[in-house]
């Protein structure tokens, strides 16, 4: 097949105008076309006056030899033979994994990068174990809702942890900026779409899925981890790791201890625990495996009507079918060093009370599919760094996470309301007294003060500076009624536990750290994708 990038055409072209616009590329007749599929679709909405959809097409070809076609556009980039794109295992069951003392594989957590962990060791034949501290979902999704609805946390089952991850609970975005040679994030769409998402996921250039989707997916995956042998068990959290020390000083796992007081026998096992696990990265650190410090950011949510969003990047074509909700994607580097940008942006969606501690409160924003509520909302955060921001020690960035989160939980009244401010007060540095057109859409509620000593004074400069920026090229940015909600911790992972080329840790072999709590992927699609490369480690290592 021939693969044929940036064929562009209007919005509101016809189906017949695809094999036309091949036909006319190639130079040839339609009836030489055997078949084609969308292999990807974008847009290019530069001028918004003429915004364009652009197409990635693999082509069959009936009458003519594709060699002679490569032959003659051979200097044309935008033509080439179709790369192979499915997935190789890299083992499978009949290659007789060794059996007596090797141990069934283990997973800790069961999110997006410990699902795929699981689901591919399973496909391999290994039959994973799975543990995951919190609930599975439908139960899980009963208890977030009793926190956003009637303020009853349960710190075990919320939006950070239980079955899907902290992924379950937001957009369900499935692109990412992971360089991705072996087109493993193709076989993470094209399992997701096995187990339930549109079919659209595998060709549209920014696929998402939203919560509601996201429930059933998960649950199917994990229906089929258990039919091909695996196992899943919940309300298991981790309480030490098991370890033999061998002559060089590198210690080797051999198991590890659940808080129930359970013993689960192992040589590899990978740890996919999410980035708000912090009692484990204690236990962790305090058995001695190798972890470090590093960047994360912190921030407020902020809420715009979505069709301010829309008409900012779409103009007249604001509201198209095609087009969907609009997004956007900001940075700003500030006058003191610092750098701004908007982080998880949800189209359509609203802010969701996302902390996993008592007393303290944290935002995220989330999605369902249709991206239809009436706002839009992201993250406006400032990237801070250990050596600069909390050189003390490996936790110190934890110890802020949770100093910012607690004294939110107190200006928004100690009841899990989150304090929030109008844009045009922030600007001008003055305590908002009532809502304007925006309402925000957190549960269980907001309540209004100065958000200027929720964050570092470098962090709300900073903000202070971007939000005018980011007017400059979202007009209706900093719109006095739009909301800032704080605050924002939990961007992503403040530590890293070290692993080797091989994927284990660096001090402690069988242990896979994995994902985005070990400071590996951020997001969906790249903690799957991390979840494949670790399942393929451990297999292979198996096979040794």
């Amino acid at each position: 097949m021939l693969r044929l990038n940036e064929i562009k055409l209007p919005l509101d072209h016809d189906a017949d105008d695809l094999m036309a616009a091949i036909a006319e590329r190639l130079g040839i007749a339609e009836d030489d076309i055997c078949s084609f599929k969308v292999f990807k679709r974008s847009y290019d909405a530069r001028r918004k006056a003429k915004i364009l959809l652009v197409y990635q097409l693999d082509i069959e070809l009936c009458k003519l030899r594709e060699s002679q076609l490569l032959e003659q556009f051979k200097h044309d980039s935008r033509i080439g033979p179709s790369p192979d794109t499915d997935y190789c295992f890299v083992a499978h069951a009949d290659m007789h994994f060794p059996e007596g003392e090797q141990q069934r594989p283990i997973v800790v957590g069961f999110g997006p990068c410990g699902i795929l962990t699981a689901l591919l060791l399973a496909q391999m034949g290994l039959k994973p174990i799975v543990i995951e501290r919190g609930r599975e979902v439908r139960q899980r999704t009963k208890d977030t809702w009793l926190m956003w609805r009637k303020r009853q946390l349960n710190t075990e089952s919320n939006v950070q942890f239980g079955e899907g991850g902290a992924g379950t609970f937001s957009d369900g975005k499935l692109y990412s900026q992971v360089k991705d040679r072996r087109h493993l994030g193709r076989k993470v769409l094209s399992e997701f779409v096995q187990a339930g998402a549109p079919q659209e996921i595998l060709f549209i250039s920014k696929p998402h899925i939203g919560t509601f989707k996201l429930v059933t997916m998960v649950e199917k995956m994990r229906a089929e981890i258990i039919r091909l042998g695996g196992e899943v068990r919940f309300g298991l959290k981790v309480e030490s790791l098991l370890l033999e020390e061998d002559v060089d000083g590198v210690s080797q796992v051999t198991g590890l201890t659940t808080a129930s007081g359970e013993t689960l026998l192992s040589k590899h096992i990978a740890l996919a625990i999410g980035h708000s696990a912090r009692d484990t990265f204690q236990v962790l650190s305090d058995q001695g495996v190798y972890i470090e410090a590093k960047p994360f950011s912190i921030g407020f949510r902020i809420e715009h009507p979505q069709s301010i969003v829309d008409q900012a990047q779409f103009g007249e074509y604001a509201g198209n079918r095609i087009l969907g909700a609009a997004d956007y994607k900001l940075v700003h580097h500030c006058d003191n060093g610092r750098t701004v940008y908007s982080f998880c942006m949800c189209p359509g969606g609203t802010v969701v009370a996302a902390t996993s501690e008592e007393c303290r409160v944290v935002t995220n924003g989330m999605s369902q599919y249709s991206r239809n509520e009436r706002n839009a909302n992201s993250a406006i955060v400032v990237g801070i760094n250990p050596d600069e921001d909390y050189p003390d020690n490996v936790f110190a960035g934890i110890d802020l996470q949770r100093e910012l989160e607690s004294l939110a939980y107190t200006m928004g009244g100690e009841n899990y309301n989150a304090p929030a401010q109008l844009v045009g007060d922030f600007l001008q540095g003055r305590v908002s007294k009532a809502l304007g057109s925006v309402v925000p859409s957190y549960q269980p509620g907001v309540t209004l003060t100065d958000l200027s000593n929720a964050l570092p004074k470098f962090a709300i400069s900073a903000i202070q500076e971007a939000i005018p920026a980011f007017d400059r090229q979202i007009k209706g940015f900093a719109m006095s009624d739009a909301v800032l909600t704080g605050i924002e911790t939990r961007s992503s992972s403040p530590i890293c536990i070290r692993r080797g080329e091989d994927y284990q840790s660096t001090n402690t072999r069988g242990l896979y750290p994995a994902g985005e709590g070990a400071g590996y992927a951020g997001g969906i699609l790249s903690a799957a994708i991390d979840g494949i490369k670790v399942a393929e480690a451990m297999a292979l290592d198996i096979l040794k």
